[in-house]
């Protein structure tokens, strides 16, 4: 856990991130033989993350055909799914029964708190029926906790690129403006203010306009 904590700690990709989470999960939880993350976007696209093999990814598919599962279920309801044997799971029907027969019998899911719009989880699927301890429950939060961690500072980071892009290009416009119709800063600022008011668009986009008007 300390060198996660470490790994998270040095700038990275995200990516890496969540694939260190997933490694350490098959690595410190008994039972534990694949892992992955499923994060389900606004446009409800299902997307595989840091899978240690195929099976995460092909186990999301799944139960995205089906419509259920404990992977979708954990990333949009409950905190936390378990599955002692899928065998024996009544839950989701169509899907435990595709994931018997691909060789999955127990599983571990763990919501992740990623942003309002985006749901998300971090899945454990063993090969063996097992009996999930709370060793394993408790490990398998902290592993989801870093993971939710980075998908939010990464989206974050984004944020923060996107707002100083639109700033820029805010500046710009004003200089056009200035140029142009000989005026002040705060005069510029407030004619695009006032035409995103009026034609209600975004003020960077009517920045956009300004910008690929000259000439």
């Amino acid at each position: 856990m300390g060198e996660l904590a470490r790994a998270v700690a040095v700038p990275t990709s995200t990516e890496e991130i969540l694939s260190h989470v997933t490694t350490a999960a098959v690595e410190l939880i008994p039972g534990v033989d694949t892992a992955g993350i499923l994060l389900i976007t606004p446009g409800g696209n299902f997307e595989s993350h840091a899978t240690t093999t195929d099976l995460p990814h092909e186990l999301d598919q799944l139960q995205r055909l089906f419509d259920e599962g404990p992977c979708l279920a954990a990333a949009v309801e409950d905190i936390m799914v378990r599955t002692d044997d899928f065998r024996a799971e009544t839950r989701w029907p169509a899907y435990s029964a595709a994931a018997v027969k691909i060789g999955v019998l127990s599983g571990l899911s763990f919501r992740l708190y990623t942003a309002d719009r985006t749901a998300g989880a971090l899945n454990l699927f063993g090969f063996e029926p097992q009996q999930w301890d709370e060793d394993a429950r408790t490990t398998g939060s902290v592993l989801a906790a870093h993971a939710a961690a980075a998908i939010l500072a990464h989206r974050q980071g984004e944020q923060l690129q996107s707002a100083l892009a639109s700033r820029d290009r805010i500046g710009q416009a004003k200089g056009i403006i200035m140029e142009r119709y000989k005026v002040d800063d705060v005069r510029a600022f407030d004619m695009i203010r006032r035409l995103s008011q009026e034609s209600n668009a975004r003020v960077v986009d009517i920045a956009e306009r300004v910008i690929a008007s000259r000439g």
